[in-house]
């Protein structure tokens, strides 16, 4: 069984991370002492063993920071990214440890030498190889249960809609190494199946196949109607020392991602995660934001400057349109654009989207609403506060009334600021699409936002965004 090896597996794992430790030191030290001879031969360089003699410290250390970083933890269903961060994360807090201790023996005759270099060398160096050897390990194990190797037996407790969701999930990803036993159910008679995976009893059976000894993990997926036996069925686990996960069955309800706070030892379930609601996210989002804005209208001002002549010339009436537009909190806002239509009376305007061959679109106004060069002045949007670089569109408030009416969730997006462009953008969503995909990304951003996430879909805008092939 799985629970049999996990233990091995660590202690393999840690002991491995030694060895990459001691690596990523002993090339640092080579590179140091390759620049030193080339660069600075005159420096006078600290003896080998005294730099080795560091890593009686860093060796330890950073295993601790590992541990205490969650880097030890089963990788079956943990996100690369989030491994990649929390590598990230250690060796930051180590080596600005080491630094101070490198700082408080510095009067130490033996350590006077030793090089600021040698401790960034060995940053840069380990990162690199810990996700090396980290992402080897994943995909060796990804592969052995792929096969039928490292198996994982689970059995759900419950036939309901988070069973078959957790079902297909498994089905979708057998490189997680799952292997579902069976469910147990009071309500499907024995037999009855989905996707092959079999009731083979009832609730009452679960004390006498827990006494088997066969199972590596329980998963309560019971329907909320049966949420009465659930203090039974965990205490029946509990006692067993199996290992129990429980998958609410409230899909319909809550069907994005919670989180649980603890309110002086009460768990208290949030409805939805919305990381910018932090006030320290929302200050670091707005500090790129205004940076941000600010290049984007130095490096992009040529470009304005050109489309603010052509529109003058070629269409009489204001250079920007101001249309309103609802935002953060639902409050209405005028977002920016250059002008791209003939000028028309706002009882007309506000009824309806462009269609193809619209008549109303200027041959400049076409060509800057395909490369989104119109979107530009939202620049000054930014800059004001009122939208942001990366987040969901802004509708007029005639559509928000149609949407929250027609689209379940629809209003969420506005408990973040809107933005220039998104993730439903970068993935194809603008214009004339599916608003309910569109709002589907919209919510999947917001609730998973961070400073890196808005990083990528900026990279992607600059590829594949700009260009806006449902723009008319």
């Amino acid at each position: 069984m799985i629970k049999d090896n996990q233990k091995k597996f660590n202690g393999f794992h840690v002991a491995l991370d030694g060895v990459v430790i001691v690596l990523a030191y002993l090339v640092a030290w080579l590179l140091l002492l390759l620049g030193n001879r080339i660069f600075s031969p005159e420096i006078n360089v600290l003896a080998p063993q005294y730099y080795f003699a560091a890593l009686l410290i860093l060796v330890p250390m950073y295993l601790l920071l590992y541990g205490f970083f969650h880097l030890y933890a089963p990788k079956r269903v943990q996100a690369r990214r989030y491994e990649f961060s929390n590598i990230l994360k250690a060796n930051l807090l180590g080596v600005l440890l080491f630094t101070l201790i490198l700082f408080l023996i510095k009067k130490n005759p033996y350590f006077k030498y030793y090089s600021t270099r040698m401790v960034f060398y060995f940053f840069a160096i380990n990162i690199i190889l810990e996700t090396i050897e980290r992402n080897l390990i994943r995909q060796i194990l990804h592969s052995m249960r792929t096969k039928g190797y490292n198996q994982k037996h689970i059995l759900l407790i419950g036939y309901s809609r988070a069973a078959e969701g957790f079902i297909d999930r498994v089905l979708y990803s057998p490189e997680w190494g799952y292997q579902i036993k069976g469910i147990l159910d009071n309500t499907k008679e024995w037999g009855a199946s989905y996707k092959d995976i079999h009731v083979i009893g009832k609730l009452n059976d679960l004390d006498e196949i827990l006494s088997l000894n066969s199972l590596d993990e329980i998963a309560i997926t019971l329907s909320i109607s049966e949420y009465a036996d659930l203090e039974r069925i965990v205490a029946s686990c509990e006692k067993s020392g199996v290992h129990t996960k429980f998958i609410p069955d409230y899909n319909n309800m809550i069907p994005t991602r919670p989180f649980i706070e603890d309110l002086q030892g009460l768990p208290v379930v949030n409805i939805r995660r919305v990381p910018l609601t932090d006030p320290v996210n929302a200050l670091v989002k707005r500090a790129v934001d205004l940076f941000g804005a600010a290049v984007a209208l130095i490096v992009f001002s040529p470009v304005m400057l050109l489309t603010a002549v052509l529109i003058k010339l070629t269409a009489p009436g204001p250079l920007i349109y101001k249309q309103e537009r609802v935002g953060l909190h639902n409050k209405s806002f005028s977002m920016y654009k250059f002008r791209s239509m003939v000028v028309q009376a706002p009882s007309e305007e506000r009824l309806k989207w462009t269609t193809p061959h619209d008549s109303r679109v200027t041959p400049v106004g076409r060509f800057i609403r395909k490369t989104s060069i119109d979107e530009m002045p939202q620049f000054f949007n930014v800059l004001r506060g009122d939208m942001s670089l990366v987040g969901p569109r802004p509708e007029r408030p005639l559509f928000v009334g149609k949407f929250k009416e027609e689209i379940p969730r629809y209003m969420i997006k506005h408990q973040v600021r809107p933005g220039i462009t998104g993730w439903a953008q970068v993935n194809g969503f603008r214009g004339d699409t599916s608003i309910t995909k569109r709002i589907e990304h919209d919510l999947y951003y917001i609730e998973n936002w961070t400073l890196g996430f808005d990083f990528k879909i900026l990279f992607f805008t600059g590829f594949k965004g700009f260009i806006n092939k449902n723009a008319y």
